[in-house]
């Protein structure tokens, strides 16, 4: 199943000189834990709530003239929007992330994540599940 099938896409996204503080704010009204930064619908980065935490909040760093390219991870991975599900998911294993921008080129198009993929093979073994009751002889 092509990544594109799986993949949200109403991303939020940002401009790289979005302040910090109106990110935070952005990922509590839009109930997310990650903006991807982009510049004309390209992915330069992405802003995660950990990037946050680890990043601004445990460093105890001043807000005022804080933006996101201060603090996002510029080197995000995308994946094509024709990847398929096992491609998507080693990526995430193999970088240890959790979030990954679906770009087709270079054109961001929508965002997967690890709760995304945990979900549909949630669903798959409900499926697989009620199969096996079907054909089950009763207790």
């Amino acid at each position: 199943m092509p990544v594109e099938d799986l993949a949200r896409s109403d991303v939020v996204t940002a401009d790289p000189e979005m302040p910090v503080a109106e990110l935070a704010a952005t990922m509590a009204e839009e109930s997310v834990g990650s903006v991807v930064i982009t510049e004309d619908d390209t992915p330069v980065g992405i802003v995660t709530d950990r990037d946050l935490t680890v990043r601004v909040l445990a460093e105890g760093v001043d807000l005022s003239g804080l933006v996101a390219a201060d603090v996002m991870t510029e080197d995000v991975q995308t994946i094509d929007r024709d990847a398929g599900f096992y491609e998507v998911a080693d990526l995430m294993s193999d970088e240890g992330i959790r979030r990954v921008p679906v770009c087709d080129g270079d054109e961001l198009v929508g965002i997967i994540t690890a709760d995304d993929l945990t979900e549909l093979l949630a669903d798959e073994q409900q499926h697989l599940a009620g199969i096996i009751r079907a054909q089950r002889p009763a207790y």
